[in-house]
């Protein structure tokens, strides 16, 4: 994969290192506060640096936390999504206003969500409340696909499994 000069920069000024889920990333914030949530005592929110250059994709995968993705630099990000039924697929552009995106998105807990930059590179920031946990993450796999029979992995984006 070709890394543009820029991206590279990046990926070493920011400190960014390989995501379980494809790209790069650093956690650059955890509170301090705690909260109860629904998966239990959690901070109450975490905040990471995420970097996907061209022709990388974040694999389909679902945190049990809500998660705002915010646009800071490069190409557009293509933001894909799904419900917990693994039905209504959607896409988000999260870009500049000038380019016709939205330089923000909310992924509720426990939805799919996947991502690909639309150019060179995307640098982003997502933040998770309650705060993020490896423990609460998870990617789909082919007994999620198998609860959904009107699902084909084409209409699932089959490049993202």
């Amino acid at each position: 994969m070709k890394i543009s000069l820029r991206a590279r920069f990046l990926i070493r000024s920011l400190r960014l290192k390989p995501h379980p889920e494809g790209g790069f990333y650093r956690e650059i914030y955890r509170s301090p506060s705690k909260v109860i949530a629904v998966q239990g005592t959690r901070d109450a929110l975490t905040q990471i640096y995420f970097l996907l250059n061209r022709g990388e994709i974040s694999r389909w995968h679902q945190v049990l936390s809500d998660e705002s993705w915010i646009y800071l630099e490069g190409a557009p990000l293509a933001l894909y999504r799904l419900d917990t039924n693994l039905k209504n697929l959607k896409k988000t552009k999260i870009s500049p206003l000038k380019l016709k995106g939205t330089p923000t998105a909310m992924i509720p807990r426990k939805e799919w969500q996947a991502a690909e930059s639309l150019g060179d590179y995307s640098l982003v920031t997502c933040l998770v409340a309650p705060g993020f946990l490896f423990k609460d993450f998870r990617f789909l796999d082919e007994n999620d696909l198998s609860k959904n029979k009107n699902l084909t992995k084409n209409q699932l984006l089959k490049r993202f499994i």
